[in-house]
């Protein structure tokens, strides 16, 4: 395809810039051309006829005089720099007429593919006037991304000619994870837990450190009664303990090429790392040290423990563009290097498959190496597809195959993860709607328990 043609294409896609003809014109045009069609059965000549053409076409040119002129619209793009994965978010385009024109318009913003793209945005703009347009769009992939183009196409109140536009907006945009459950938490943590007082009820009396005196409730161990502000206010008061801060947390994240497998939204990954993020933001509010590795066949991101919840937006800002890689994880790799750089005993939270690394019988010598400084618990999202193929109904040959295979398969799992706990390493399964809520009860309980 030559230039010129690539050109004229590009302008009816809103990939260039020019003057077309609208769809009112070419209407005008279809009509023209069928009565003079119809009149040429009564000996109307050729040149009459181009000549009739010719003229309503540049009739038509005078549209053009009553539309604004490019220097005289003027744009901005307003957007959230941070966008959270599978959230809706508006867009807003500020457009400026500083004509003494109206027109209307349809303009289409270059959105990656992976958004969602409600285009054309259609509307009018009054003479000399401001206003701002809004479309709402949600990304599904996280990442970098540049928008950098607005294709704009304005006409005049005749409607016959359309004048198009190549605006230049660059603007970067980071799709992170859905951090969702993280407020949660940060809001309401025992909501988030869903078992009410479990924070109270795990504490040993007297353990921990003391957070503050408060009203005594139903519930509460009397042994915590303060009795010297008791006299004083002349109300029962109770003092309130809390796990000790300080302690060291260390999160892995797999991002080997079973974590790409698909669930009801997104991927293994993408829930894995929002149940990371849950689990570190849990962790600083409580002011411990949390570092995180993400790795696949080699070690991907480290960053080394820190305290605080500024620490959250470093830690965010490192892996929010981690993807799954085409390779198998080596957690011999892995866990030599967490053996180097974490010298402080530490609570191990691996996020990756239960099923896959079962098999990776070399990776047992390294965490029993690990588990004689560091507590190593590992948590993977449950493959709902065997357990629904484990529980069906053998009504047919084949059915009971798969069954049997299936139930076969979560007898070999829980072999293995009675094999591997017998040595002190505790393994979990979860929904993966529930990865981040486990893994959060399950670091307050080892903290409530003083065991890190």
């Amino acid at each position: 395809m030559i230039k010129s043609s690539k050109s004229w294409w590009g302008r009816f896609l809103f990939q260039d810039k020019g003057i077309l003809p609208s769809k009112r014109l070419l209407i005008v045009y279809g009509i023209l051309s069928g009565v003079l069609l119809l009149f040429s059965f009564w000996g109307i000549s050729w040149r009459f006829a181009i000549g009739l053409n010719t003229f309503v076409l540049l009739l038509s040119l005078i549209d053009l005089f009553f539309s604004p002129k490019r220097k005289q619209i003027h744009f901005k793009r307003i957007v959230t720099e941070e966008l959270e994965r599978g959230l809706p978010y508006e867009m807003i385009i500020e457009i400026n007429n500083h004509s003494q024109y109206a027109f209307t318009y349809a303009f289409v913003d270059s959105l990656p593919l992976s958004f969602q793209r409600p285009f054309p945005v259609r509307g009018k703009s009054e003479k000399g006037s401001a206003n701002q347009v809004t479309y709402e769009t949600t990304a599904d992939v996280r990442g970098n991304y540049e928008l950098k183009y607005l294709y704009f196409r304005y006409r005049s109140i005749w409607g016959l000619w359309e004048k198009q536009m190549l605006v230049d907006l660059e603007k970067h945009i980071k799709v992170i994870p859905d951090l969702t459950e993280t407020r949660t938490f940060l809001e309401d943590a025992q909501k988030f837990l869903l078992y009410d007082g479990e924070k109270i009820r795990r504490f040993q009396s007297g353990m921990g450190d003391f957070a503050q005196i408060r009203n005594y409730v139903v519930g509460d161990d009397p042994r915590k009664i303060n009795w010297r502000q008791t006299a004083k206010l002349h109300e029962l008061m109770t003092n309130e303990y809390e796990p000790e801060h300080g302690k060291y947390i260390t999160i892995l994240i797999d991002c080997g090429r079973i974590m790409g497998a698909e669930l009801e939204k997104g991927n293994k990954l993408e829930k894995t790392m929002e149940a990371a993020l849950t689990v570190a933001a849990a962790a600083l509010k409580k002011g411990d040290y949390v570092s995180v590795l993400a790795f696949s066949n080699d070690v991907k991101k480290y960053i080394p423990a820190a305290k605080g919840m500024e620490h959250l937006q470093t830690i965010l800002h490192a892996i929010y563009n981690l993807h799954v890689d085409a390779v198998e994880s080596n957690y011999g790799v892995v866990f030599s290097f967490l053996d180097t750089m974490q010298k402080k005993r530490s609570l191990i939270l691996l996020f990756s498959d239960i099923r896959t690394f079962l098999h990776e019988e070399a990776a047992l010598n390294y965490l029993k190496r690990l588990r004689r400084r560091h507590l190593f618990f590992m948590i993977g999202i449950e493959d709902q597809q065997l357990v629904e193929k484990a529980t069906m109904q053998p009504t047919y040959a084949d059915i009971a195959m798969e069954k049997s295979i299936a139930q076969q398969e979560i007898l070999f799992i829980q072999k293995e993860k009675n094999k591997w706990e017998s040595q002190g390493l505790q393994m979990m399964e979860a929904k993966g709607e529930y990865l981040a809520t486990i893994a959060v009860s399950y670091y307050i309980d080892i903290m409530n328990r003083h065991l890190l």
